[in-house]
């Protein structure tokens, strides 16, 4: 496949993309830097570059997918080809990230790397989404071209977004955590985790996708970060290079037939020679007859894949053979070693499936697939690691061992019998027609192809573990038919090749053989040693035909792995034939030669020394078959198999949220295809739902910024779990913000539309249809942008949701008890306003069951137990109480507000309900006579029995009240008293009281008379005004009469505002100050509202200041009056002092009181620190002296401060505690003589 690396020009659109992330590294400067450091400072930004050519391949695709959606483009073919490119591209940078940046990060810091990682599953899984729409059967419905745009951007905006994330806080902690050399070793195992194929296109790409500066730059790196070996080296700068369209090994993930080079490659004649020897060109040439060995002896080399059958099975069987081993013996401790060879084997089985689909079957026959069979091999292989994990990190009981035994057995058994049935159905089915389909040479080629879908690291420790398992002759045949379907340039990596086979040979004798009696688990750890101690001749080893590459020259048995870390490697001052020459003389010398290592299995980074690959089957993302990257994936397995929904938590309240957005995603998404219609009604009501949806996800956002996430992160094992989701909040808010402007884009150009419209049926001229086509054209290219907008938003979203709820909802009923989930529910609701609440409850009930209503209420419910919420639910929602399971606390609340509590009685029909004209005809002795008749009615309820008798015994009152209104309905506004404005500042003629500034003013419900406000009718009037009764009121501009509201209903005012704030609820103007009302006061305050300068505490139902968010809490501590002046401190309009014990009083109050008094006059604790004032006292004590007949007296004492008893020295105003040192006691008896002072 031809790379696609060329720009695109024309298109148009956008996309809802993060283009200026907060901090990001930025790669185009000082080549690669941010941080204010280069690529020659820190190795590990050389992920920027990374992430540069991701974006511009994915801008580019995006790109072509609008110019296809608005018909600038017809041709899809190309795109699709890029589409393929990509997801290869970034699925396998992906899986090194996994595999290795992430585990090496976790193991420093910890609760960062899991994030990160599952968003890689989730683009993983837009990626299949694109495919399974490329692949879909409606090309030709007209909504494809739009629906794939939409589809690119929102894959652009993720993956956007992700990289953006990563450079904000994975970077910095790269560099903060991780040496230069710890930098330069993580990024060359990040490259040796790359399968070959992807890194020969990789390389190039990346090359030709950034500036030719950067390109310098990067170059430069990769000197430091490969080690310093010549060998090493040309195999990554031939693959930097690239190739010639001659001889590219071409990518078979792009078309469904493999092609290789044509060029011919010359034989040696009659004998096999050195993989590594070369002509002084510095290319492989093989003179004499072109018929190779395989042509003289028939064999096909496609039979080459029964060798690795073989192999695979001859250690399936000994690790079945182990695991029954294991099951007589009951020995666990060598569970790890036995972990890692099951996890050796698992990788090669995976990877010689992969190059089956990919290149083996697709070329046989492309309907010809074992696709299945693979994907449940390694289904397999991932329940067998999880088995052995599971006993590995718990203490195996007696019970369980035996279990334990019978499992590892019968999987072991399971997996052996899967495959030798899937490798027979393939020798049958498969290797027959490509023996008859293939001459050798194309045989060879597809060999070769399927080695190098291995990634590096594999490939090292792969062939001498194959090699060992073959004779002399078949280790000959497979050397030279890897040498002869080679293309030349890849000289080097077939040296190195080469050179890894033979570490399986010494002396012509296999290594596991050397040493007596060594079992398979210990041939396996030999395998895995990073040395080149194993050495072969040149001529004898294999029967004098096959060259090995040889040990370290210096006889040493380990090889260091050196990197240039502080010199620049100057790679062009070097001959690079000359290298390869010397190389490859120097391999066939009569001497030893050496084959460096690729040193990424030593454990200097204290990660495991084998670090398997993720899925690339992109099998379902499960807790029974996770990942092979076990390091990561550990914690995720078991937040997922925890059952969230087994047990209703108070946290769960929060996450219901998510439900209800997105609902609201899903309307956006779909409704957004409807605007290019341009009906005006839908665009009207798609703003509406956008703006309320914003809003209502932003007060969820920063809910869980401000309070969630500090919860989470203040437990010391949950550090860094909450930073990842604070930064998708900012992206998301960013997100909205473009839709917004988009949106209003639209709607002002949906009105110039209409306007243009009707201009060209007024002139019917050509310039204004012109104009008018123009308009239409941008409509849609706007429309469309739109559209993919809301589909980035709904992914980008969606994603956040669910990673939310497998990583951070289990976290709370791990870590937290239910008390403290209410508390944070608690507070959460308390720093909720009323009018989001109002548009809240409806918003989120509407996308729940009528069950997850009732449980989300009724949590809410007991998280405002204490307050007035319910009563506020009533009066606002007009609907009775949605839980019974809060009855008994909802009558208590009711009861204490008074007038109410009589609705709550269900009284029945057989109760006396005299009427008003019946109590007027009675006189008292009537009256007391059905009062005792009501006290001896044995059958009424005791509450019942106190209601009637105290509504009789105020009866006349009660109907006086009743009748008054009716007297004065027939009155006219003239004659109603108080129908006259008032003026709080009679000079300027501003309407209002000396308490408010208002325009109207209230009819009293109680008496019919006009106040301005309910203290100015309390001040003229024996009773007091029930301001929420209220019904009408009196505008004084107009001087009518009419229904209480915010603005004036008669004509002549024009509609006037009576106040800039006006409330429902409690009937309350006020056109001066910042008003709010609470709903848990359920009454209005002075302030700018809740979760700005406010917030209410549950337990004290009160609301405090956001700086006195902490402190000591004392259930309903505000429902009290005021212990000096005796006024209600809940509903005073006067500023209200806590005290340090959880008392209230009026800070006027208090600095009168405190001019004589330092305790609390309730609970007689002291006021605050009278550290001074004790001091004080104990310097008088100290120089006044008492008469002889006192000095040997005690007294038992109480000290109010820490409430413990003690004794202290007789006196008769002071008496020191003994615990605190506190002076604030009382003295509880007088008498104690000769007694220890404590």
């Amino acid at each position: 496949m031809a790379t696609p690396l060329t720009g695109l020009n024309g298109g148009g659109g956008g996309v809802a993309v993060l283009t200026n992330p907060v901090n990001k590294v930025d790669s185009s400067a000082n080549g690669g830097g941010g941080f204010g450091r280069s690529l020659s400072e820190s190795p590990i930004l050389i992920f920027s570059f990374f992430h540069k050519a991701i974006r511009n391949e994915l801008d580019a695709l995006h790109r072509l997918a609008m110019a296809f959606a608005t018909g600038n483009c017809s041709d899809i073919q190309p795109l699709f080809q890029r589409y393929r490119f990509l997801r290869s591209m970034y699925s396998h940078h992906s899986n090194a990230e996994d595999e290795v940046i992430f585990p090496a990060l976790d193991m420093r810091v910890k609760n960062v790397a899991q994030t990160y990682s599952l968003e890689h599953q989730g683009e993983s899984d837009l990626f299949d989404h694109l495919f399974e729409l490329l692949n879909s059967s409606i090309h030709n419905d007209e909504s494809f071209p739009k629906e794939l745009a939409s589809c690119t951007g929102a894959l652009q905006t993720s993956v956007s977004q992700h990289m953006a994330k990563e450079e904000e806080q994975v970077f910095p902690l790269l560099l903060e955590k991780f040496s230069l050399e710890e930098q330069a070793s993580l990024v060359w195992r990040f490259l040796c985790s790359i399968p070959v194929n992807m890194m020969t296109e990789f390389l190039p790409w990346l090359s030709s996708s950034i500036s030719p500066d950067e390109s310098q730059d990067l170059q430069k790196c990769l000197s430091k970060i490969v080690p310093e070996e010549k060998l090493l080296q040309k195999v990554i700068f031939t693959w930097m290079e690239g190739r010639s369209s001659a001889n590219t090994v071409e990518n078979c993930l792009d078309h469904s037939q493999v092609r290789c080079s044509p060029n011919p490659l010359t034989h040696q004649n009659g004998k096999i020679k050195c993989a590594c020897e070369s002509t002084a060109t510095g290319k492989r040439k093989y003179s004499g007859s072109s018929i190779d060995v395989s042509d003289t002896m028939r064999t096909h080399p496609i039979d080459e894949i029964l060798l690795w059958h073989n192999a695979i099975k001859k250690e399936l069987n000994e690790i079945a053979a182990q695991s029954r081993k294991i099951q007589l013996s009951g020995d666990f401790t060598n569970l790890s070693a036995f972990n890692e060879r099951l996890q050796f084997i698992a990788e090669v089985c995976i990877f010689h499936s992969i190059a089956e689909d990919k290149v083996i079957f697709p070329a046989v026959d492309g309907k010809f697939s074992f696709y299945q069979e693979h994907a449940e091999e390694e289904s397999q292989f991932n329940e067998f690691r999880s088995l052995i994990e599971s006993i590995q990190s718990e203490e195996a009981t007696s019970s369980s061992e035996t279990e334990f035994y019978s499992t590892l057995c019968s999987h072991a058994d399971h997996i052996l019998e899967m495959i030798q049935r899937h490798f027979h159905n393939e020798e049958v089915q498969v290797l027959p027609l490509a023996r008859k389909h293939f001459s050798f040479k194309r045989q060879r080629e597809l060999l070769y192809q399927s080695l190098c879908m291995m990634p590096l690291k594999l490939i090292e420790r792969v062939l001498p573990w194959l090699i060992r398992s073959l004779t002399e002759d078949e280790a000959q045949m497979f050397l030279k038919n890897m040498q002869l379907a080679a293309p030349a340039i890849d000289s080097a990596l077939v040296t190195l090749f080469c050179g890894w086979a033979c570490k399986a040979r010494k002396d012509g004798l296999c290594l596991s053989s050397s040493v007596s009696g060594c079992c398979p688990a210990q041939r396996f750890t030999d395998i895995e040693e990073n040395t080149v101690q194993s050495s072969c001749t040149s001529a004898s080893a294999l029967s004098g035909r096959v060259c090995s590459v040889l040990a370290e020259s210096d006889g040493t048995q380990q090889r260091s792995v050196k990197r240039n870390i502080s010199e620049v490697h100057k790679n062009e001052d070097v001959s690079k034939t000359s290298e390869i020459e010397s190389i490859q003389k120097q391999c066939c010398s009569a001497r030893s030669c050496c084959v460096p290592a690729l040193g990424v299995n030593k454990n200097n980074l204290g990660l495991g020394s084998l670090s398997t690959t993720k899925s690339l089957r992109s099998l379902s993302f499960t807790a029974s078959a996770p990942s092979l990257n076990s390091s990561l994936f550990i914690w995720e397995t078991d937040n997922s198999s925890c059952d969230v929904g087994s047990t209703e938590r108070p946290i769960d309240t929060i996450f219901k949220f998510h439900k209800a957005i997105r609902k609201d995603l899903e309307y956006l998404d779909i409704e957004s295809g409807k605007l290019c219609d341009g009906d005006e009604t839908i665009i009207r009501q798609f703003s509406g739902r956008f703006r309320l949806l914003w809003g209502l996800y932003r007060a969820h956002s920063n809910a869980e910024d401000d309070i969630v996430f500090p919860a989470l992160e203040s437990k010391e094992a949950l550090h860094n779990v909450s930073h990842s989701y604070t930064l998708d909040h900012k992206q998301e808010e960013k997100l909205f913000e473009d839709i917004s402007c988009v949106l209003s884009e639209l709607s002002v150009l949906h009105e110039n539309m209409q306007m243009t419209h009707m201009s060209v049926d007024l002139s019917e001229n050509d310039f204004g249809i012109s104009d008018a086509n123009d308009n239409i054209k941008e409509y849609n290219e706007l429309a469309t942008k739109l559209q993919g907008m809301c589909k980035s938003i709904r992914v980008t979203l969606d994603q956040h949701i669910f990673r939310e709820e497998l990583e951070l909802w289990p976290l709370f009923g791990k870590h937290f008890t239910v008390e403290e989930q209410d508390k944070i529910v608690g507070r959460i609701i308390g720093t909720t306003g009323a009018e989001v609440l109002q548009s809240m409850l409806p918003w989120v009930t509407s996308a729940l069951t009528q069950d997850e209503q009732s449980k989300m209420m009724d949590t809410w419910k007991q998280a405002t137990k204490n307050t007035m919420f319910n009563e506020w639910l009533n009066e606002c929602l007009k609907e009775t109480p949605v839980s019974t399971s809060q009855t008994e606390a909802s009558e208590r609340s009711t009861s204490q507000r008074g007038g109410d509590y009589q609705e709550n009685l269900n009284l029945n029909e057989q109760m006396f309900k005299p009427g008003w004209k019946d109590i007027f005809r009675m006189n008292q002795n009537e009256l007391e006579s059905e009062i005792r008749k009501v006290y001896r009615d044995s059958t009424l309820d005791p509450r019942r029995k106190a209601y009637l008798v105290q509504n009789l015994m105020t009866s006349r009152w009660i109907a006086a009240q009743q009748k008054l209104p009716k007297a004065l309905s027939g009155e006219s506004s003239k004659q109603i008293e108080g129908c006259s404005p008032s003026f709080r500042d009679p000079e300027k003629e501003i309407f209002g009281c000396e308490h408010y500034k208002r325009n109207c003013k209230l009819r009293a419900a109680c008496c019919g008379k006009l106040f301005t406000c309910r203290f100015c009718h309390d001040n003229a009037s024996d009773h007091s005004m029930d301001r929420k009764a209220t019904l009408e009121m009196m505008c004084m501009q107009c001087l009518t009469i009419q229904p209480v509201g915010p603005i004036c209903m008669s004509p002549s005012c024009n509609g006037l505002t009576m106040a800039k704030y006006y409330c429902n609820i409690c009937k309350f103007f006020d056109d001066e100050r910042n008003v709010y009302h609470c709903p848990f006061c359920n009454i209005c305050r002075v302030g700018q509202g809740l979760g700005i300068d406010y917030i209410h505490c549950m337990k004290c139902n009160c609301c405090l200041g956001i700086k006195s968010a902490s402190h000591k809490c004392l259930e309903k501590g505000l429902e009290m009056n005021c212990p000096i002046c005796c006024d209600d401190l809940f509903t005073s309009s006067a500023t209200v002092r806590a005290l340090p014990c959880g008392h209230y009083m009026h800070s006027s109050c208090f600095q009168a009181y405190t001019c004589s008094h330092y305790t609390c006059p309730i609970c007689s604790k002291s006021l605050g620190d009278m550290a001074v004032y004790f001091g004080m006292l104990d310097a008088l004590l100290a120089a006044e002296e008492l008469p002889e007949e006192y000095r040997d007296r005690y007294q038992d004492i109480l000290c109010h401060d820490c409430d413990r008893k003690g004794t202290s020295r007789f006196h008769w105003l002071y008496h020191k505690c003994g615990s605190c040192g506190s002076y604030n006691t009382r003295v509880i008896k007088s008498e104690a003589t000769n007694s220890s002072c404590l």
